[in-house]
């Protein structure tokens, strides 16, 4: 616990920071506290608990504390930014927008436009969030966030296309397992199933666990025959999540090519590498024959 000998607020505040960027988060806590306790309106000790709070997932107490910074400065414009944030989090949407609405007539930070796009895309939006993406992109054209988004948002609205050429320009300047991800999905519905496969195999490299990945990985490759690569695929995306079987036995019966067990335990064993039991070999399925 800290000393009330030490330092005045500026010192404080300044440990306070260093001890919060070091993620120190109960220190900061502890010296912010010390200074409330001296100075209980100052309100850059106030935004610092703020941020030390909302770190931590204490939506309210954060919440109190950013609305005591605000009482004191209501046009400080990283106050409101903050205080946009924690609204987002508690599904305060309207309020969030409010907060930016407010910083945007005292700063043009382009911070502020990006806020109000995850703002609107959160809270559901995709119109907005679109136009407000777009316009991101268009202060900002190497921003891969407003990239993937506009990319995901245009996957939703029935356009792939589209989709496709944000996201092939996010993963290019970034490759984020998410972007490649829905590069996956996008590639997926256009028929692209090698494109596809080589998304979800970047996804797999990134993020090893990610049995959705795996699972969809084995789509595809089941689409284009590559029925042994499938079920490496499948065994991968059932050995890290169990309850990927059902999606699993349904893609191996109702894709064009395939593989039919009668026997339920039988696939849970080949799935998870074990020998399969005496004539419990899977039926081959091709409808494209």
């Amino acid at each position: 616990m800290t000393s009330t000998g030490q330092g005045d607020s500026q010192d404080l505040i300044r440990r306070a920071v260093a001890a919060f960027n070091s993620g120190d988060h109960g220190e900061a806590m502890d010296l912010c506290e010390l200074g409330l306790k001296r100075r209980p309106r100052d309100p850059a000790l106030c935004h610092l608990l703020a941020a030390v709070l909302f770190a931590k997932g204490e939506l309210p107490a954060a919440r109190a504390r950013i609305e005591a910074s605000l009482a004191a400065r209501p046009d400080n414009v990283p106050a409101l930014m903050l205080a946009c944030r924690i609204a987002r989090a508690e599904g305060r949407f309207e309020a969030a927008l409010q907060f930016l609405e407010r910083a945007a007539g005292q700063s043009a930070k382009p911070e502020i436009l990006i806020e109000r796009a995850r703002t609107l895309d959160q809270a559901g939006d995709a119109a907005a969030a679109e136009a407000s993406w777009t316009r991101v992109l268009q202060r900002d054209p190497k921003s891969v966030e407003a990239m993937a988004r506009l990319g995901r948002l245009a996957w939703q609205r029935g356009a792939p296309v589209e989709a496709e050429g944000f996201l092939e320009r996010a993963v290019a300047a970034s490759g984020h397992p998410a972007q490649w991800f829905d590069l996956g999905l996008v590639r997926q519905d256009l028929r692209k199933f090698a494109g596809a496969a080589e998304a979800y195999r970047h996804v797999l490299e990134m993020s090893p666990d990610a049995a959705e990945a795996a699972v969809n990985l084995g789509v595809v490759l089941q689409e284009t025959g590559d029925l042994d690569g499938a079920m490496a695929a499948y065994s991968q995306a059932y050995r890290l999540s169990p309850s990927t079987f059902g999606v699993i036995a349904m893609a191996l019966t109702s894709a064009p090519s395939g593989r039919l067990w009668l026997d339920e335990q039988a696939l849970r064993r080949s799935l998870a590498g074990e020998a399969p039991a005496p004539g419990a070999e899977p039926l081959a399925v091709d409808a494209r024959r």
